[in-house]
């Protein structure tokens, strides 16, 4: 199984754009998405090219490919127009032997993780800054934000696979990887 990883659009047309040309020359098994889909928030400015309701019909499209979970800035209203589940705080999926968690980061995240096990491995957002950090055989993976990135990090996407976590700027520069 081969997940692409994005957080916090944020609702900007411009980036999800950018990350689905990506998604679509790939051979990716499934869209992986970490909360906040639609909304910018109060804290963060408007992104490029603002426009939920253009995001909503892209997301939908790719429906059957993508799994997703809450973040801080999806509610109920969103769950609304997109035509897959994103309530959930966080979901658990396997890749091959390891367990995946994947949630927002606004609950869940490094400081405050899951119950995990060693080799277990907890995706998350919600910072916008990307991160990989192996702590007492843990595996906490941030892809940063594609629309939104933070402390001069660059807009940023991520490839998980069985073997290995590969974070990559729009350019598909690699940014920082992992072998596990």
């Amino acid at each position: 199984m081969k997940l692409f990883i994005i957080s916090d659009i944020h609702g900007s047309l411009y980036y999800l754009e950018k990350v689905i040309e990506i998604f679509k020359k790939g051979d990716y098994d499934k869209l992986v998405i970490l909360g906040d889909e639609l909304y910018h928030g109060p804290r963060n400015p408007l992104p490029k090219d603002y426009s939920p309701k253009d995001v909503i019909q892209i997301l939908n499209g790719y429906k059957d490919k993508i799994i997703a979970v809450r973040g801080n800035c999806d509610s109920e209203v969103d769950q609304m127009v997109l035509d897959y589940p994103i309530m959930s705080d966080y979901a658990l999926l396997y890749l091959g032997e390891k367990r995946v968690y994947i949630t927002h980061g606004h609950i869940y995240n490094k400081e405050n993780p899951l119950p995990m096990s060693e080799g277990d491995i907890l995706l998350y957002g919600h910072f916008h800054i990307p991160m990989i950090e192996k702590i007492e055989n843990r595996y906490f993976f941030n892809p940063g934000s594609i629309s939104l990135p933070k402390n001069s990090s660059k807009n940023s996407f991520a490839i998980l696979d069985e073997e290995t976590f590969t974070i990559k700027d729009l350019d598909e520069n690699i940014i920082m990887d992992i072998k596990f």
